[in-house]
């Protein structure tokens, strides 16, 4: 089964982050195959290269920037929920005559298109927080 996620909550607003990281990892694990992991409206800070949370905490940048290495996973955050929120890959930042990447390993910044693209090539699809 191919599944498409999207995620709207921040990484630290609520256990919906969690609960989509484990669903993923076990359909993964159960052989299924994701499509496409969508991050919408506040979703947007899960890709932010330069968050730091404390150290006992988890560190979910790095558990999407892994998750999306290990399984080859496409990791998408909605241009405009990224621009509203001061997330700028290297080519907008360069536009916008800033200087930093902003953008976590294994993320990328595109367009509703691709969101609508996996959702039609998905069996199902399924939106967290």
């Amino acid at each position: 089964m191919k599944y498409t996620i999207q995620i709207n909550s921040s990484p630290y607003q609520s256990n919906s982050t969690e609960t989509a990281y484990q669903f993923i990892k076990s359909t993964l694990d159960m052989g299924h195959e994701v499509l496409r992991v969508f991050f919408y409206q506040e979703g947007a800070y899960h890709a932010f290269r330069f968050a730091t949370p404390p150290d006992d905490e988890v560190q979910i940048v790095s558990r999407w920037s892994a998750l999306a290495r290990d399984y080859d996973i496409d990791l998408v955050v909605c241009i405009s929920a990224a621009q509203r929120r001061g997330l700028l890959a290297s080519n907008e930042a360069k536009r916008q005559g800033k200087v930093d990447n902003d953008v976590a390993d294994g993320f990328r910044i595109a367009g509703l298109g691709l969101w609508v693209e996996a959702i039609l090539e998905a069996d199902r699809f399924i939106e967290f927080g």
